[in-house]
């Protein structure tokens, strides 16, 4: 039981007092440090808190290591997304590029394929493009950019480098009219290379050819390419006109219904060769009679 103004007696001994506690822990401290700097014997103490520490550190850096990740990560993405961006932006400028670069390269080889067929030809060709079609939805006709004023005339054939395409039907001053072989009211007339065989190739309604009036047993196969004869005057004798592609025959019918394709492209190219006009004798047989006129002249002044 206590006195009134006096704290009870203790059970237990409270020990030293704080202030010689705090001067003992300095010195202990101090102790340590001096130990440590010169013997260095508590390195290995050190070493062992700061593994036991580490997964502490690395889960207190977490939030600063996830927000650096993550800024990383969106500037990333945002630099990505511009160049995708502009490769697409490039890749549209240049794709307009590259389809005119196939596209002049498929006509420059077209015209040096052209001009080696000019120079194959003993006439005198003239080079020309496809503006359009004729506006008749029924005949198979084009215009081409070369008229009167660049010496073309009516009559002259058509050709590229492949085989025959046509022939002049109408001139204008800048502008020509050609009508094409698978045009109805067109007749071509052929030879088959392989036996010599001469007929006329007439144009169909579908755009393909026919060989008409050829008997039922005549010598045609499929696969046989056809020339042109030349006895008609328009067209050079050797040029390539179509090629066999179907033969029907029937015992019921006197003649034979043979399906061809042209072997030019018809209605594919945008150039064209304009051959020059046949003359009506070679230049030999004139240079001849010219020869002979004088001899003949000098003989009857001899008779006389």
């Amino acid at each position: 039981m206590s006195v009134v103004g006096h704290p009870p007696p203790p059970f237990f001994k409270r020990g030293p007092a704080p202030l010689a506690r705090l001067a003992v822990f300095v010195l202990l401290s101090l102790a340590l440090l001096v130990l440590d700097l010169k013997y260095r014997y508590l390195e290995l103490a050190r070493q062992g808190i700061a593994v036991a520490l580490y997964p502490l550190q690395r889960a207190a850096y977490t939030p600063v290591d996830l927000y650096e990740h993550l800024g990383d990560y969106f500037s990333s993405l945002m630099a990505v997304q511009r160049e995708n961006a502009q490769l697409k932006r490039k890749e549209l400028e240049t794709a307009n590029w590259l389809l005119r670069q196939q596209h002049l390269d498929l006509e420059n080889q077209r015209l040096r394929e052209l001009l080696d067929m000019k120079a194959k030809q003993p006439v005198p060709g003239t080079l020309a493009e496809i503006l359009y079609t004729a506006r008749d939805p029924f005949s198979r006709r084009v215009i081409v950019d070369k008229g009167s004023q660049h010496s073309i005339a009516a009559g002259q054939a058509v050709v590229d480098e492949a085989g025959v395409l046509g022939q002049v039907t109408r001139v204008f001053p800048l502008q020509s009219e050609v009508t094409l072989i698978t045009d109805k009211n067109q007749a071509v007339p052929v030879k088959i290379l392989r036996n010599g065989l001469r007929t006329v190739l007439f144009g169909a309604s579908d755009g393909q050819l026919e060989l008409r009036f050829l008997a039922a047993n005549a010598d045609v196969q499929p696969g046989d390419l056809l020339v042109t004869s030349g006895l008609d005057g328009v067209y050079l004798p050797g040029l390539p006109v179509a090629k066999v592609v179907r033969v029907d025959r029937d015992a019921a019918y006197s003649f034979a219904r043979i399906v061809c394709e042209p072997v030019a492209g018809v209605e594919r190219h945008g150039q064209v060769l304009i051959l020059g006009l046949r003359e009506a004798l070679p230049p030999q047989i004139e240079e001849a009679a010219s020869r002979d006129k004088p001899v003949k002249g000098r003989r009857a002044r001899k008779k006389e």
